[in-house]
């Protein structure tokens, strides 16, 4: 296990409570225009990836340029809203999504160094109490049950 310290940072309570707020306040003020998808639907759906996202702004163009071509069955309205709607939403996703994974990595970095620094005093903790130490017993006794390992009965055969 490794000692090294890769982070040591604390964030103050004060920046932790305006940083849920201002992502409720967000997600509120979104949630009227978000619209939730089951398994299922996002299966699906034809979806707009990076690469056709230059198509649809490309059509969107040549509407304007080129309207002859728009079909009867269309709706040029519509079309337009859902264009100006991914390309106002998308530029908001992408710093979500940035902001999720820098936590998400931050996370899983302070948890790392915790749980070894955990595992360092628990291991202090053991040989303590395998040395007689009388205060280590109830410490020892408290958090080895975190490390109770599970029996697994060897299944027989079958030939």
């Amino acid at each position: 296990m490794s000692t090294q310290n890769q982070i040591s940072v604390e964030i103050p309570q004060s920046v932790i409570t305006e940083v849920n707020q201002k992502l409720q306040e967000c997600k509120a003020l979104l949630a009227p225009y978000l619209q939730a998808l089951t398994s299922e639907e996002k299966e699906s759906i034809f979806k707009m990836g990076n690469k056709t996202v230059a198509t649809v702004q490309k059509v969107k163009s040549y509407m304007t340029t080129n309207p002859e071509f728009i079909p009867n069955y269309m709706d040029k309205t519509e079309f337009l809203k859902d264009e100006a709607l991914v390309t106002s939403l998308d530029p908001l996703g992408n710093l979500a999504t940035q902001l999720a994974s820098d936590i998400k990595d931050t996370v899983i970095l302070a948890g790392s160094e915790a749980l070894t620094a955990a595992m360092f005093y628990y291991g202090t903790t053991k040989e303590a109490y395998d040395k007689g130490v009388p205060t280590a017993k109830p410490v020892y006794e408290d958090l080895s049950q975190r490390f109770v390992r599970k029996s697994y009965k060897k299944l027989p055969n079958k030939e």
